[in-house]
């Protein structure tokens, strides 16, 4: 039996506009689970992740490792981690996606790359007393940004996000001690946002390996120890991702996506498509036409 990819979802699936770049989102857990049902299912994000629980119980599997899911739990995804949830069903909270490029607008990548909690080698999650009102109150503010029409209201949430993860950062080193980061994880955030950047034009290892100054070899053991996927492995989850996003949410043929994708035969990207999903472009495309 085929082993079918691991979904790979980009912030735009969360989008109310998803023909439209968006650098964040942020939405109430509870509201997020009526909206996105599917989303307790595993799957991965091209994205960073941040869920604050307020209310409820349940587990969160990150990369195969179960945590317990308890109010003032605050959980930290990066970028190509697997992960999936079970919730009691007065679940509550906030969650909060980000690209790093949106991070990266004001504040430097060392210190993207510095927080411990997006070190997948070490423990994804923070929790907070009950009596901890700042960090909720910044996510509260995130939150509120979404209604302010001001012109700057993105500038606003980086800042919020910025101060939320200094805080965050704070705390995560008093319950847990001082870290050694792992060896490995920025290149792999490196070669993610390469990937995230050039997948459209460029899919082979190679490429992103002479663009790190690395082999072949040692970038693919540095994502399985990382994310415990190949390099060839998100190269191609990421291609099929957007392919899947633009063939249930645009009006594009098979033809014009397969150029975008850069394939130059339209026959080839089908093959391609039907390897790693079970299907060809079109039937996929009406199969999800009656879904939505």
């Amino acid at each position: 039996m085929r082993k079918q990819p691991l979904p790979v979802l980009s912030i735009e699936e969360f989008s109310d506009d998803r023909r439209r770049s968006q650098p964040y989102y942020i939405e109430r857990l509870e509201d997020h689970l009526v909206r996105f049902p599917q989303v307790s299912l595993p799957h991965a994000h091209s994205f960073y992740l941040l869920l604050y629980v307020t209310q409820g119980r349940g587990t969160h599997t990150i990369d195969l490792v179960t945590y317990d899911l308890r109010p003032g739990g605050l959980y930290f995804l990066v970028p190509g981690q697997a992960h999936s949830w079970t919730l009691s069903p007065d679940a509550q909270g906030y969650i909060l996606f980000f690209s790093a490029a949106f991070y990266l607008r004001q504040y430097p990548a060392d210190r993207l790359g510095a927080y411990p909690f997006f070190d997948p080698a070490q423990p994804p999650v923070l929790y907070l007393p009950a009596s901890e009102t700042t960090i909720r109150g910044l996510f509260e503010s995130i939150f509120q940004e979404k209604f302010t029409p001001a012109t700057n209201h993105e500038t606003v949430v980086g800042a919020y996000l910025y101060l939320l993860l200094e805080l965050a950062w704070r705390a995560y080193t008093q319950e847990q001690g001082p870290r050694a980061p792992s060896h490995g994880l920025e290149q792999v955030r490196a070669f993610s946002q390469l990937l995230d950047a050039h997948f459209r034009t460029e899919k082979s290892v190679r490429y992103y390996a002479d663009t790190l100054a690395l082999t072949v070899n040692h970038l693919n053991a540095l994502c399985r120890k990382v994310v415990n996927r190949t390099a060839s492995d998100l190269i191609h989850e990421r291609v099929i991702t957007e392919a899947q996003r633009l063939l249930a949410h645009s009006a594009q043929s098979v033809s014009q996506i397969a150029d975008l994708l850069g394939f130059d035969d339209a026959s080839y990207f089908s093959r391609y498509f039907k390897k790693y999903v079970g299907q060809t472009p079109e039937p996929f495309r009406q199969q999800r036409a009656m879904v939505d």
